[in-house]
């Protein structure tokens, strides 16, 4: 898997999610009820919820506001009815789109999706349509800034708590898992205060697709963008080449 850093579309959207730290939160609020929910209020024993409070300290939210979204979640338990929705379709030239949604009012989110691929000349495809062509795999993001660790130990720090890859780029560490082993390797990293990035599942594109015409990338971005205000809208991957 090395070879080709995220890092620069994960920086990008990174700093898209900083001018609306309203979005970031409200996503990450939703993915803590439904945590409570499935798993229960206690981290210690709920590794879902472990994971989503990692991601929330990452996207630097407040402790208090995540002690709350978890006490919230666990009184109000019966009155959470989020439904999870991915969404498959291609945008200009080509490129693939899978949108992750966490909704209250599917028939609203579907619209609000159909409409964003609409407006990039791109189109929403069947269930499968393009998610052959990404890899689901645990991600974790290093800053190498923010690292103490020197490189060696720390792929072999991740390799031996299960991770499949390690990767150094320009200005990050990169460690890949399979999707069962991704807590584990994420608290491994915890417990030696490894600064995270970003932490989480993700789909990995096998193919990238470069965008040569200025339209084409214009159109693109109109469709992530959209969903990228969308409130129901949990993550976006793709395989533009950025």
């Amino acid at each position: 898997m090395s070879g080709h850093s995220k890092f620069a579309n994960i920086k990008h959207k990174k700093e898209r999610n900083d001018a609306a730290k309203g979005k970031i939160f409200t996503v990450i609020g939703r993915e803590i009820a439904v945590a409570v929910k499935e798993g229960g209020a206690d981290p210690a024993n709920n590794s879902k919820l472990r994971d989503v409070i990692a991601k929330a300290k990452a996207n630097n939210m407040p402790n208090d506001t995540i002690d709350r979204g978890i006490k919230k979640a666990a009184g109000d338990a019966n009155s959470v009815n989020y439904e999870v929705l991915t969404y498959e379709g291609y945008g200009p030239s080509g490129v693939a789109i899978i949108v992750d949604t966490l909704t209250d009012n599917k028939n609203r989110t579907a619209a609000n999706v159909r409409s964003a691929f609409t407006k990039g000349n791109g189109n929403v495809g069947t269930p499968g349509s393009v998610s052959y062509m990404f890899d689901k795999k645990g991600q974790i993001i290093i800053d190498k800034e923010e690292c103490e660790m020197d490189a060696d130990d720390l792929m072999m720090l991740a390799l031996d708590a299960g991770a499949e890859d390690f990767a150094e780029e320009e200005d990050s560490f990169e460690v890949y898992t399979d999707p069962d082993s991704f807590s584990q390797v994420r608290e491994a990293l915890e417990k030696e205060s490894i600064p995270m990035l970003e932490a989480g599942i993700t789909m990995l594109p096998q193919t990238w697709v470069e965008l040569t015409s200025e339209e084409d990338i214009k159109k693109l971005n109109r469709i992530l963008d959209l969903l990228d205000e969308d409130d129901d809208v949990q993550a976006v991957y793709h395989n533009w080449d950025e």
